[in-house]
């Protein structure tokens, strides 16, 4: 798990936006509606990018349709030390 949130959080081109969006819903689950509006981009650009942060299991969703909240994963929860190390790492 700890290659995967390197890979994608640090090692692609949007992997600072997927980050960004991984702090936000560390700090509260979300929609991705809310996700665009907090974030300040584009709802399709925060679709996107959910669909790749779940796909990697490192978000997870309800089962709802409209509306879909996202939250960390528990594999991700597991491996927050290394997701700290990301942010640090980013931000420097």
């Amino acid at each position: 798990m700890e290659v995967v949130l390197w890979q994608v959080l640090a090692a692609t081109r949007g992997g600072p936006n997927r980050a960004r969006i991984l702090r936000e819903l560390d700090d509260r689950p979300r929609n991705a509606n809310r996700l665009a509006d907090d974030l300040d981009l584009a709802y399709n650009t925060i679709r996107h990018h959910l669909d790749v942060l779940e796909e990697h299991d490192i978000v997870t969703s309800s089962d709802e349709n409209y509306g879909t909240v996202y939250l960390p994963s528990e594999r991700t929860r597991n491996h927050w030390g290394t997701v700290e190390d990301i942010f640090t790492k980013l931000q420097g």
